[in-house]
C-alpha cells in the first residue's frame, strides 16, 4: 500500500505538515500514515568519566547519569507518542477517516529509506525541529532527505494554505519532461491551474519544449499558461510566483542543465530557505 507519509516532529512546521498530509491524502484517493522518528541524539550515550570522578562517588555518579538518560528517553518517547496522537486527531479533523502512525527509532533519513518502498508521497516541514526559525535555515537533515529519497517530497512551510494554483519550473530536461507526465496523470493537482516556467532565453527550441509539455497538460484537462523569462533561477521563479500570486511550486529535484545547477549544493539550500509556499520536489 502506497501512503502518503506525514513526518512530524516539534518544529513550528508540524501542523503545517498534518494539513498538508491530509490535503494530499485526500486528493490522491491515498492512505494516509503519520512518521515520528526519535533520533538517537536526544539519549545521548553515557559518556565515561572516571578519569574525572573521584573513587568513591564514581560508580553511584555513573548510575545517576544513566537513570538520567533512560528518564530523557522514556520523556522522548512520550513526547512522540503524544504528536503522533495529535497529528492523527488534526487529520481526522480535515476529513481523513483512518489515518496510521508509526514511531522509530534512529536515524530519520534510514528510517524514510526503509519506508520508501511504501511511500507515493513524502511531506516534510521546511524546518526542522533543531533549526534555527523558519526563513533562517533548512532543517539540518533536510537536504539529506531530498538527495536520498526517490519518492516526490512535498516541503512544507509553517502556516497551511490550501492550493489553488501550481507552477511547474520546465527546463526541457528528461527530469521536468518526466515531471509533466507525473502532473498529468496525477489527481494531486485536478482542476488547478499549471503554470509552466522556463527560465532562460526565448528561443525556438524553448517554445517548441513548452509547447509540448503544454499540450499534454492541456489533453490531460489542465488550463496551462506558459512563460519563458531571463534572469536567475531562484528569484525570476519567485518574481513570476508573486507576480501570479501561485501557491505551490513544483521542480525536479535533479535535472540535467541550470535546473541541476540550481539545486546541488548552496542553491539548494537558498531556495528551500526562501520559499515561502509549499515546494513539491520530483524525481
Amino acid at each position: 500500500m502506497n501512503y502518503v507519509m506525514g513526518c512530524i516532529d516539534g518544529s513550528r512546521s508540524a501542523e503545517a505538515v498534518c494539513d498538508y498530509a491530509a490535503w494530499a491524502s485526500q486528493r490522491l484517493n491515498a492512505p494516509l500514515r503519520f512518521l515520528h522518528v526519535l533520533d538517537h541524539p536526544r539519549s545521548p550515550a553515557r559518556a565515561d568519566l572516571s578519569g574525572a570522578i573521584g573513587l568513591g562517588s564514581r560508580e553511584q555518579l555513573l548510575e545517576e547519569l544513566a537513570s538520567l538518560d533512560e528518564q530523557r528517553g522514556k520523556l522522548a518517547l512520550e513526547q512522540g507518542r503524544l504528536m503522533l496522537v495529535a497529528a492523527r486527531e488534526r487529520a481526522t479533523a480535515d476529513g481523513i477517516a483512518r489515518p496510521e502512525s508509526c514511531q522509530r527509532h534512529g536515524d530519520l533519513v534510514e528510517s524514510l529509506v526503509e519506508l520508501e518502498p511504501a511511500t507515493r508521497l513524502l511531506v516534510i516541514g521546511q524546518q526542522g525541529e533543531t533549526g534555527a526559525s523558519l526563513g533562517q535555515q533548512v532543517g539540518r537533515q533536510l537536504e539529506w532527505v531530498i538527495r536520498t529519497m526517490h519518492r516526490p517530497i512535498l516541503v512544507t512551510p509553517a502556516e497551511f494554505t490550501a492550493p489553488r494554483s501550481a507552477m511547474l519550473a520546465f527546463d526541457g530536461s528528461a527530469t521536468t519532461r518526466k515531471g509533466v507526465e507525473m502532473l498529468a496523470g496525477s489527481p494531486l493537482f485536478k482542476g488547478l491551474p499549471i503554470h509552466l516556467v522556463m527560465v532562460g532565453a526565448s528561443t525556438g527550441e524553448a517554445a517548441a519544449q513548452l509547447d509540448r509539455a503544454r499540450g499534454e497538460l492541456e489533453r490531460a484537462g489542465f488550463t496551462v499558461p506558459v512563460a519563458i523569462r531571463p534572469g536567475d533561477v531562484e528569484p525570476t521563479l519567485h518574481a513570476y510566483q508573486a507576480e501570479h500570486g501561485i501557491d505551490l511550486l513544483v521542480m525536479g529535484a535533479y535535472g540535467h542543465s541550470r535546473i541541476r545547477q540550481f539545486l546541488v549544493g548552496s542553491t539548494t539550500t537558498t531556495m528551500l530557505r526562501t520559499t515561502r509556499t509549499p515546494l513539491l520536489l520530483l524525481r
